[in-house]
């Protein structure tokens, strides 16, 4: 992500996460992906309020799951779905053209990389799998 914060308007908006200290492990590996470049054209132009308002959408999506799997309810259920499908629709919105097909690679990612994971879990125990099989279970029903 491009971000054009000063580095007291990132401490505001993303708290103890700083998103700049991955950039370039992010440039190396998908830096020349069509994702990756729209990704930073997009978020080159967003101001403080735009990054507050993703994050704001973002922290909305994980709670849709927090409901779903705290309700007991199955990753394959119409609530985790909507919730994945959610997930899906704000990173096209805020970042790059997710597909079905990326959202599963990035589900595979949440589980093999232990920063996602932590990420996930450190909000619910279990979440990253939860995550991960909902966006599963959503790109099979959008494949049938």
């Amino acid at each position: 992500m491009a971000i054009n914060l000063s580095p007291e308007e990132i401490t505001s908006v993303f708290g103890d996460h700083d998103p700049t200290q991955h950039q370039a492990e992010a440039a190396e590996r998908w830096g020349s992906t069509d994702a990756y470049k729209q990704s930073e054209q997009r978020t080159s132009q967003y101001s403080k309020d735009d990054w507050q308002q993703a994050q704001k959408e973002a922290e909305a999506v994980v709670n849709q799951f927090i409901v779903a799997m705290n309700a007991g309810l199955p990753a394959s259920s119409p609530e985790a779905k909507a919730a994945a499908e959610a997930h899906r629709l704000n990173i096209s919105t805020w970042y790059y053209d997710c597909s079905h097909e990326m959202q599963t690679n990035l589900a595979e990612m949440y589980l093999a990389d232990p920063r996602f994971t932590a990420y996930y879990d450190s909000r619910h125990e279990g979440l990253a799998q939860y995550v991960h099989d909902a966006i599963f279970a959503n790109a099979l029903d959008i494949r049938n």
